[in-house]
């Protein structure tokens, strides 16, 4: 199951950008991920919540946007959604010689929503009491 891997490596890289800018927690992580990237949604949910425990990451949302596939014929320049499976043959044409894949294998961070607030054992912190007499 590749979308462990997939999920350790975005809950490394989003770590650590988040203790690099001072976080102290992690809230939610956006993913952009195509349809012809190869990853299970489900899956990669599930092993994104076992990758953020112990982490600043823990309790983190996974939000994955979906990029529908897209193609462009080389020889007429036509444009088609590719489907799944993908269609890689032109519609327009009948060609497959110079199909080119123009959307749908992006696997990237697209955002991330981290907040700061004080380490659990940190004492709270108080104005001074002014006695008047």
């Amino acid at each position: 199951m590749h979308e462990m891997s997939i999920a350790m490596a975005v809950v490394a890289q989003v770590e650590e950008a988040a203790a690099s800018a001072g976080a102290t927690a992690v809230t939610e992580v956006r993913l952009r991920v195509g349809e012809l990237a190869g990853v299970v949604p489900d899956a990669l949910a599930f092993c994104f919540e076992l990758a953020c425990a112990d982490t600043l990451l823990a309790g983190a949302a996974l939000a994955a946007e979906p990029v529908p596939g897209r193609a462009r014929c080389g020889a007429c320049t036509a444009e088609w959604p590719t489907g799944m499976p993908p269609l890689l043959v032109c519609p327009d044409c009948d060609r497959a010689d110079g199909v080119a894949l123009l959307a749908g294998r992006e696997l990237e961070i697209a955002g991330v929503r981290w907040e700061d607030r004080p380490a659990p054992d940190a004492a709270p912190t108080r104005e001074p009491i002014v006695e008047e007499h």
